[in-house]
């Protein structure tokens, strides 16, 4: 569910720190809410004739579930915003970012709604028992 789409100018960041920015973004959204790696979704986007929103280099924009608290996104946007600085040479400076709470029940994957933030190892059993009796039908 963690969504995170990264914009930036074409071909300005190479595949390489494309690989290692979404490793950090995963690494650092699990380490700050403690969900599963699974859950957390990184894709880059490009902008061909000119830079990302508000005249940044790049831009990340999250969607996570809702009632993380303020250490907590605190934690993801200065990670992650420090994560591309590192791999792209970008100044802290040349990089936006925004996180905006999503209610888990607005979002479904697999086939099923979203778990609610402590309720994930419940939510992955289950979802695992469904595929498994789908499978075996």
């Amino acid at each position: 569910m963690p969504l995170y789409l990264c914009n930036m100018k074409t071909g300005s960041v190479p595949v390489e720190a494309k690989a290692k920015i979404a490793r950090d973004i995963t690494d650092i959204h699990c380490k700050a809410t403690d969900a599963p790696a699974e859950f957390v979704h990184v894709f880059f986007l490009e902008e061909a004739e000119a830079p990302p929103l508000d005249n940044n280099q790049a831009y990340l924009q999250g969607n996570i579930r809702a009632g993380r608290n303020s250490a907590q996104k605190d934690e993801i946007i200065r990670g992650m915003c420090g994560s591309i600085a590192r791999h792209t040479g970008l100044g802290i400076a040349d990089i936006g970012m925004q996180l905006m709470d999503v209610p888990a029940s607005w979002v479904m994957e697999g086939g099923d709604v979203f778990p609610e933030p402590g309720e994930e190892a419940a939510w992955l059993e289950a979802h695992a028992q469904r595929l498994a009796a789908e499978a075996a039908k």
